[in-house]
């Protein structure tokens, strides 16, 4: 709902010509949380989508926290770019090394290559890695820590090692951070300046201020983490920020004197005899990653599929369907080609089009999942547009019929469970009680986004479920990445306070309303 206003002018140019050994291929790897699609070595496919597995494992195990296996389209897909070029092309900046999009619809990785450095992950992704870790948390705990917390937990899980014997080394020194935390001491913020930083003044200094922000995050999230008679302090002081505290009276309660902490820093991060945090083979639990290479076709809409998740702008989206009808014509019976068509002719604005694309590939493969998704998007967007109720109610229910199959075919895909509830919403009708609760559904497998939260507790006020209202809302306005929304949702919950269950706060056409513009 987000990222959406995005560019793709270099990759439409060329067709995205990818800088890759001319001995490899296209792989797509699989495992229990990921799918990756890399033009390399299928070993160093493989040993990069286990290393994932294995970090993913080894949180786990670090933080005592667990995620549900998903469902297989609500995987991260991750995407290997090819050089550093085409991946801050694809980005829209040339400052990034990789980059991460958490989506209800779907989440997708950019990265520049899936290369294995002796263990080392190289600076891509360690990216990903970072902003793993954040879609770990965000999915183990909805409320978020405090901005330095939540950035400095990111930092720690990111600087892993990958031992030859399936180990892996957690919270490893940050080797690239030493210029941030102690080169420049006129630059180096204290520990009170750290925990009192948000987002809105995080982002207007300058460069070398954020980078000193990160690394003393990292600094003193890997103190509280690693020093053995700290332990548990970073929780207790987590909940007292929860319970309304303010962060730098939470840490002076729990942490004690600053000044303290400030000298213990220095101390802690010259000792260069600390040990990271080893989670050995045996207490790593990763799945098993399947691994195939891509058909001819497949591989020459790479670069059109990762034009659709990643969001072209207007002026584009011709250029990508004219590419992928061309590459139909060559590969007319190829589901994956049909189903990127089907995306390209959706983004594009041509419904029908994208429909017939949709239906020629499940005709094919009727396991086409993301050909399912892209029908039954395309036919709301039609029904959408006819004005006579009977016929719009009809239309309705024909772009339900592949989602509703879709559902019953992967009953936690979070597309049809939105969908449920928008075929309502969108139709200014009264959704029931099965719809309302696929929303909540969808709203819970994938906790990260903000949007879907934001109209499930809208859905619970205008139900009069105030205390499920609260529930859905109050980790949104304590986001530190939030900014003015989370201001205006705090508001709401400040109108929410003297409210009670069976209240009933009528705003459902302002649901139906968001719904309809999206």
């Amino acid at each position: 709902m987000v990222h959406r206003v995005l560019t793709l002018l270099a990759f439409i140019a060329g067709g995205l010509v990818l800088a890759q050994p001319a001995s490899a291929k296209w792989y797509e790897a699989q495992s229990d949380y990921f799918v990756i699609y890399a033009n390399a070595e299928e070993d160093e496919v493989r040993l990069y989508a286990e290393n994932l597995e294995r970090y993913h494992s080894a949180m786990e195990n670090f933080t005592g926290r667990t995620v549900a296996k998903p469902s297989p389209s609500n995987r991260v897909t991750v995407y290997s770019i090819g050089s550093a070029d085409q991946l801050r092309r694809l980005a829209g900046s040339r400052s990034v090394a990789g980059f991460y999009l958490p989506r209800w619809d779907g989440s997708f990785a950019f990265v520049q290559d899936v290369e294995n450095k002796q263990g080392l992950p190289t600076l891509s992704t360690v990216v990903l890695l970072h902003e793993y870790a954040h879609h770990f948390l965000s999915s183990t705990e909805r409320f978020a820590m405090p901005l330095w917390m939540n950035e400095g937990a990111a930092e720690f899980f990111s600087n892993v090692y990958f031992g030859e014997d399936g180990s892996v080394y957690l919270g490893t020194r940050a080797q690239g951070r030493d210029l941030d935390i102690f080169v420049k001491p006129d630059e180096m913020m204290s520990v009170s300046q750290l925990l009192t930083l948000d987002w809105e003044r995080l982002r207007t200094r300058n460069t070398t201020w954020q980078s000193a922000f990160y690394g003393r995050s990292w600094l003193l999230y890997h103190y509280f983490s690693m020093k053995e008679e700290r332990s548990g302090q970073l929780r207790e002081y987590w909940l007292e920020v929860l319970s309304g505290t303010p962060s730098l009276d939470a840490a002076k309660k729990v942490f004690g004197d600053l000044g303290v902490i400030e000298r213990q820093l220095y101390l802690h991060y010259r000792d260069l005899r600390q040990e990271p945090y080893r989670v050995a083979p045996e207490d790593i639990t990763a799945g098993a990653v399947s691994i195939r290479p891509l058909s001819d076709g497949e591989a020459a809409t790479m670069h059109i599929q990762m034009g659709s998740d990643r969001g072209v702008v207007a002026e584009d989206v011709e250029k990508l369907a004219e590419q992928a009808r061309d590459i139909a014509r060559s590969f007319p019976d190829d589901p994956k080609v049909l189903t990127v068509l089907a995306h390209a002719e959706y983004g594009a604005g041509h419904d029908a089009a994208a429909i017939a694309a949709a239906r020629r590939a499940i005709a094919v493969d009727p396991a086409a999942t993301r050909a399912y998704v892209v029908q039954g998007r395309a036919g709301f967007r039609l029904a959408r547009a006819i004005t006579d109720p009977e016929e719009r109610g009809a239309a309705y229910r024909e772009a339900m019929v592949p989602l509703l199959a879709l559902n019953a075919m992967e009953p936690e895909h979070t597309v049809p469970l939105v969908y449920m509830y928008r075929s309502f919403a969108e139709q200014d009708a009264v959704p029931s009680d099965d719809a309302k609760a696929a929303l909540v559904r969808a709203a819970q497998l994938a906790p990260f986004d903000q949007e879907l939260w934001l109209i499930a507790g809208m859905m619970h006020m205008n139900d009069g479920r105030i205390s499920e209202a609260r529930a859905a809302l109050q980790p949104l306005a304590s986001n530190p990445h939030g900014g003015e929304k989370a201001a205006q949702i705090g508001e709401l919950l400040a109108f929410l306070s003297d409210k009670h269950d069976g209240q009933a706060i009528p705003v459902q056409s302002a649901i139906s309303a968001y719904f309809v513009t999206e």
